[in-house]
């Protein structure tokens, strides 16, 4: 009992997600690119568990986004669905293979700082080219085939969310906002940015629920990163319209490089 305290009231975790919060409140980029490597390389602690934890603190912290985006009519649930088609099961079966390996064992471990790696990168470079991918997206032509394609390539996109979120917690913001603007080049973006967040709130909550089952959810460490992560979005989206936000980005995008470089070559 002596250990959970000290978890909960330690005064560096609660820090970590107000930084973490503040960066996601001005940038949108997914709390589990900064806050997972945060863990595993800051705090020393088990990979699957900081992604466990991880997935249960996005889904309760997107859950009060998505209501806000409703209300406002930001969420095309079309779209949604379509996701969810893809990242649902594909979450499930990532799961069943995450207990096939043994959620506490070293294969999992491993396979979990591997992907995590590659999930950065990918992150990083969506941050670095998808203004160009929007540019380029936009030029295509339009037709009846195109948008058949559009909604089989959708729900792929799920699927490949699904898998990368549910293994590393990474994936359900920066790389499923790229992917939507890709897809839907003409969809404004506070539809697309709504649309994810909303698309990501049963994604980790399947995911998240499905760690708890295995073992690697620690509850006060996830309510020690929402004592702090909370006032942190909320500050971050008060203040998102005075800060530059490309050159925020980029800054991002270099130290997510780095970060997945490390990993990797772990």
């Amino acid at each position: 009992m002596h250990c959970i305290m000290d978890i909960v009231l330690n005064p560096a975790l609660s820090l970590s997600g107000f930084v973490v919060g503040l960066l996601v409140g001005l940038t949108g980029v997914g709390g589990g690119a900064l806050m997972t490597p945060l863990l595993v390389l800051g705090f020393g602690i088990r990979p699957v568990t900081a992604v466990g934890t991880d997935l249960l603190y996005a889904a309760i912290t997107k859950s009060g986004g998505s209501w806000v985006h409703h209300r406002h009519g930001n969420i095309d649930w079309h779209i949604i669905r379509l996701l969810a088609a893809g990242s649902v099961p594909a979450a499930a079966l990532t799961l069943s293979l995450l207990a096939r390996l043994g959620a506490q064992g070293h294969g999992a471990s491993g396979l979990i700082s591997a992907v995590l790696g590659v999930a950065l990168l990918l992150t990083a470079a969506s941050l670095i080219f998808r203004q160009r991918l929007l540019e380029w997206a936009r030029r295509r032509p339009a037709s009846a085939d195109s948008q058949k394609h559009t909604a089989w390539l959708t729900v792929l996109s799920g699927a490949i969310v699904g898998v990368l979120v549910t293994i590393t917690s990474v994936g359900a913001g920066a790389l499923g906002v790229t992917a939507l603007t890709f897809l839907y080049p003409n969809l404004a973006t506070r539809r697309i940015v709504g649309s994810d967040i909303a698309h990501a709130v049963p994604l980790t909550l399947v995911a998240g629920l499905g760690h708890w089952w295995l073992g690697s959810v620690d509850v006060p460490l996830l309510l020690n990163l929402l004592l702090g992560s909370l006032p942190g979005i909320a500050l971050g989206s008060h203040l998102a319209t005075r800060v530059p936000e490309r050159g925020l980005r980029s800054l991002l995008a270099a130290v997510l490089l780095l970060v997945g470089g490390k990993l990797i070559l772990a």
